[in-house]
């Protein structure tokens, strides 16, 4: 039976509805969780309630969490997806409690070498499928990251529906969400799951009881896409309500900006087509041409015939 969990219904840096089982608690006036104690062998696993599926619209999912491993003999810590009994069967058996699953999804901060599933250290990050020997691995001690010297770590992963990819990152807790991942694999989880419930958990187990896992905050958020569009990772900071009523303020402001410009490129097109208009007519308009009388040609021409008037008066 699950631990209560009172204690993180109203801790911000939690989702609500989180059940604590094996060794995990949260101690008093602390606000975080820790999962192993001090007695051999020790695991603790963080679960959320509510489990979701794969089937019908593709489904992406996004989720944060930050935590830290000290020093010593023990597994690290891991994000699995799990189908629905896990809980009732979660032991302290095997690396992660997983000892006898044959479905599941980790994503493994490994702190312990072990040559049976072909660890190369003690200091990586791996994505197993059904089985403990990761398919895929990123060696931290490359980019000179510690994942067991007490301090904490946070980290993304991402999975997108459209293009099958899971991306893992990790950084200080002090740090931005880093642009490139650690660790990306490509998988159809669809295909995996099919109809079954998935259930979302964080464990950590402890050999000898010389460590100690602690999970400092952990947001997981779930998003339902339709099939005509792209999907992208959720923000585990907000819900899927916030989600829409953003992105149809952004839809607004795109179409106001939109309308905006068409209206500018209008008019700017219009007062072109005058401008150049005007001066074709002008180019091809006729203008009459005044022509100017002399008016002493006129005169002249008027005095002649009256002086052949005079002369032919003069001879009657």
């Amino acid at each position: 039976k699950p631990i209560s969990s009172f204690a993180l219904q109203n801790n911000p840096n939690f989702d609500p509805y989180i059940s604590l089982f094996g060794d995990a608690r949260v101690e008093n006036g602390s606000s975080n969780v820790i999962l192993t104690r001090s007695h051999a062998p020790s695991s603790g696993l963080l679960l959320l309630d509510k489990p979701f599926k794969f089937v019908g619209e593709p489904v992406s999912f996004s989720t944060e969490f930050t935590f830290s491993l000290s020093p010593g003999n023990a597994d690290g810590l891991a994000l699995v997806f799990v189908p629905n009994g896990f809980q009732t069967r979660f032991t302290s058996q095997g690396s992660f409690g997983l000892f006898g699953e044959n479905m599941y999804l980790g994503i493994e901060f490994d702190t312990q070498k072990d040559d049976k599933v072909g660890d190369f250290n003690a200091n990586h990050i791996g994505i197993d499928i059904n089985s403990l020997e990761s398919i895929k691995v990123s060696n931290l001690s490359s980019s000179s990251m510690v994942l067991n010297n007490g301090e904490p770590l946070k980290s993304w992963v991402d999975y997108d529906s459209s293009s099958k990819l899971l991306q893992v990152r990790l950084s200080t807790f002090d740090s931005k969400r880093p642009f490139s991942p650690i660790l990306t694999y490509s998988i159809d989880l669809l295909e995996m799951w099919g109809t079954k419930d998935v259930f979302v958990g964080i464990i950590s187990t402890s050999i000898n009881g010389s460590s100690f896992s602690n999970v400092y905050s952990w947001r997981f958020r779930v998003r339902h896409v339709l099939n005509s569009m792209h999907s992208l990772p959720a923000n585990p900071h907000k819900d899927s309500d916030g989600f829409r009523t953003g992105k149809n303020k952004f839809c607004a402001f795109t179409f106001l900006a939109g309308l905006i410009f068409g209206t500018g490129c209008g008019a700017l097109f219009a007062f072109v087509v005058l401008f150049m208009w005007a001066i074709l007519v002008s180019r091809h308009s006729v203008f009459p041409v005044e022509c100017q009388v002399s008016p002493e040609e006129f005169r002249y021409e008027m005095v002649d015939v009256v002086v052949e008037k005079d002369n032919q008066f003069d001879k009657n």
